[in-house]
């Protein structure tokens, strides 16, 4: 008798809790699953017909991209629709690098030929040229006023370029790199710069003071952390570091990836939650930042993956192999009846 009155006053406990998970299941209903962080799913393949594309890069909203040309080519396109916009022609070589100011009315780019060229965005004219690099220039940006123009060269400098003056002679030379500038990120009042020479430089324009990591490999690229606290460096030995800003310790590395003899791009997610790399094996590798592991192995193609760029807040992520750029988000978009959404299968890691 006993064990019965126990066993009902179980039953009744269990219907109790049943209707009170229900009753906060009601009260509050359960989140939404969280959307993929990672751009697993080729949404369009864009053919640049500007040669090899050395560079490509998201404008500051991430509505259109620009794609930088060995035919001496720079051309905007619409992201969403994978459509032409303007081409920019002036150069005298290849181009290397190219920039968007904030608010899309001017591009910067950079080019083999030594020069930096401001572009009006819509008319295509060229607004000035700027000469004084003794060699080609591999990196260009704006500062977050684009009143402001940064390059750096493969002759060891970096100038700075004022937009608005009359003027055509760099306001500022930085030459403290004992060998070519690879790579370079604005950040507010800091610059980063990374330099073949295996040092990575953050000058503090500000208080006028500069701190330099020795990595002892040749510098690819270079980029901020979205909070600013941390810095990514790829480099010739295979490696992607993130290192504290201030201290310079080095918080996490990343291998899997090859990167021996070509200028290949690093970057982190628009949230700081991955790291990714090009990669000469046709890849672009992509790790958990805290844990370090490979979370994704993105198969581009055969080629080299010169160039990436993640979208500035949405999971999307653009990549350049040979002549060719591809789109790529984190699920598949409807598809249009005058284009075709491409899923590629993800390779386990």
């Amino acid at each position: 008798m006993f064990f019965t009155q126990n066993a009902t006053r179980i039953t009744d406990r269990n219907e109790e809790a049943r209707r009170f998970r229900k009753k906060c299941e009601m009260s509050f209903p359960q989140p939404k699953p969280e959307v993929p962080q990672l751009p697993q799913h080729l949404l369009r393949t864009i053919d640049c017909q500007q040669g090899a594309v050395r560079a490509v890069r998201f404008n500051a909203d991430g509505n259109y991209l620009l794609s930088c040309g060995s035919d001496k080519s720079l051309k905007l396109w619409s992201v969403s629709r994978g459509t032409l916009l303007k081409t920019y022609s002036g150069h005298g070589y290849e181009v290397l690098d190219a920039d968007g100011s904030y608010d899309n009315s001017q591009l910067c780019s950079c080019s083999s030929d030594k020069t930096v060229i401001l572009w009006d965005v819509a008319t295509g004219q060229v607004t000035r040229k700027l000469r004084g690099h003794a060699g080609k220039v591999n990196c260009v940006q704006f500062n977050e006023e684009a009143t402001v123009i940064l390059s750096g060269s493969i002759d060891g400098t970096v100038r700075c370029w004022d937009t608005r003056s009359r003027k055509f002679d760099p306001i500022q030379i930085l030459d403290e790199a004992q060998d070519g500038v690879s790579s370079l990120k604005v950040s507010e009042h800091e610059l980063l710069t990374g330099s073949v020479d295996g040092r990575v430089r953050r000058y503090d324009l500000r208080m006028g003071q500069l701190h330099v990591d020795f990595i002892n490999s040749p510098i690819t690229c270079v980029c901020f952390s979205a909070d600013a606290q941390c810095t990514l460096t790829s480099s010739l030995d295979s490696t992607v570091r993130l290192l504290d800003k201030s201290t310079g310790e080095m918080l996490g590395e990343y291998t899997g990836h090859k990167m021996k003899g070509y200028k290949l791009d690093c970057c982190l997610s628009s949230k700081d939650t991955h790291v990714l790399s090009c990669s000469e094996d046709g890849h672009v590798y992509c790790w958990d930042l805290v844990e370090g592991s490979l979370t994704l192995k993105l198969p581009v193609g055969k080629a080299v993956v010169q160039s990436l760029s993640f979208h500035p807040s949405e999971t999307r992520l653009l990549t350049a192999m040979e002549g060719r750029v591809q789109v790529w988000g984190a699920e598949p978009e409807e598809a249009e009846e005058d284009e075709d959404v491409v899923v590629v299968k993800q390779e386990k890691v």
